[in-house]
């Protein structure tokens, strides 16, 4: 593989799209929206200079790495000779299903598909195209640059050949790919969402407060961050949207978010993104305090 279309320029989207720059790839970076596409690459380069400051890499690869880099807001435009799409979008299915439709008519016909969803159905969203055997997920896990994880999820039709390219790509570019089934939630967030759930469960009936309870989970777990804390950086909406995946999915009531997470979404209080959700970050992320609403 030589071109990659990414397709959304978000957090995500950026962050993909620099971790295949910096390995050597071309990369087509596409959205609807030319402010995101600038931002996102203005994320990138400051996430390069943090890594000279670190010295793990020099300004040459800083430079190439921003070279391999280019912005679209058309997808016919950027993606029509790209030989792998990743598609790092808002969780939202419909959306993902127009993307998918329109990228099965524009890529050529040997590209692999893929999507960067954290719960939708690989399964349902390559049936919306004419190469199922062709489209499987790769999860990403957040900041990209520096997780290692890649969840591989293979919808029921992705064949070993399509498994295997993205398997060793992923190690290509420094990650360990997990290979999964095509259920929802897969491993990542059926296992994740439902503790947050819980934590804001616990919060919720009272048991006990913000900072208390991702204490308990931090020295007690070993969790490098309590899960309302993650939970902010994941983003409330996020969270609430996989949780109605595994709810609607599984159809078991253990899966039902919490009220107060609703409410949460309901008001704007998305956490980081909004700058503000279990924790207030008006003064940045590194002197985030405890939402107002929140203190006993």
């Amino acid at each position: 593989m030589k071109k990659i279309a990414v397709i959304g320029a978000g957090t995500m989207g950026n962050g993909i799209c620099h971790v295949f720059a910096q390995n050597g790839f071309q990369v087509a970076l596409i959205d609807v929206s030319q402010d995101a596409l600038e931002k996102a690459k203005a994320t990138i380069a400051s996430n390069l200079d943090r890594m000279i400051k670190k010295e793990t890499i020099n300004e040459q690869i800083k430079t190439e790495t921003l070279s391999n880099i280019t912005i679209f807001t058309d997808l016919a435009t950027g993606a029509s000779d790209a030989d792998l799409m990743v598609e790092a979008a808002t969780e939202r299915l419909d959306l993902k299903l127009k993307i998918f439709t329109e990228a099965d008519q524009i890529l050529p016909q040997e590209a692999i598909l893929a999507s960067n969803t954290s719960s939708i159905s690989i399964t349902r969203i390559a049936a919306a195209t004419s190469r199922p055997d062709k489209v499987i997920g790769m999860h990403f896990m957040n900041p990209v640059p520096v997780m290692k994880l890649v969840e591989v999820i293979r919808g029921y039709s992705t064949t070993d050949e399509t498994t295997d390219t993205i398997m060793q790509l992923s190690k290509t570019l420094g990650k360990i790919p997990v290979e999964v089934n095509d259920y929802p939630g897969f491993v990542a967030n059926r296992i994740l969402m439902p503790m947050i759930n819980e934590a804001v469960y616990t919060l919720y009936e009272g048991v006990a407060g913000v900072g208390e309870i991702d204490t308990v989970m931090k020295l007690g777990m070993a969790h490098p961050m309590g899960p309302l804390q993650l939970a902010d950086f994941i983003g409330l909406d996020v969270c609430l949207a996989i949780l109605r995946v595994l709810h609607d999915g599984f159809g078991n009531p253990k899966y039902a978010p919490c009220p107060l997470l609703t409410n949460m979404v309901t008001a704007g209080y998305l956490g980081v993104k909004s700058g503000r959700g279990f924790y207030d970050y008006s003064n940045g992320v590194k002197d985030a305090t405890i939402a107002p609403n929140f203190v006993k």
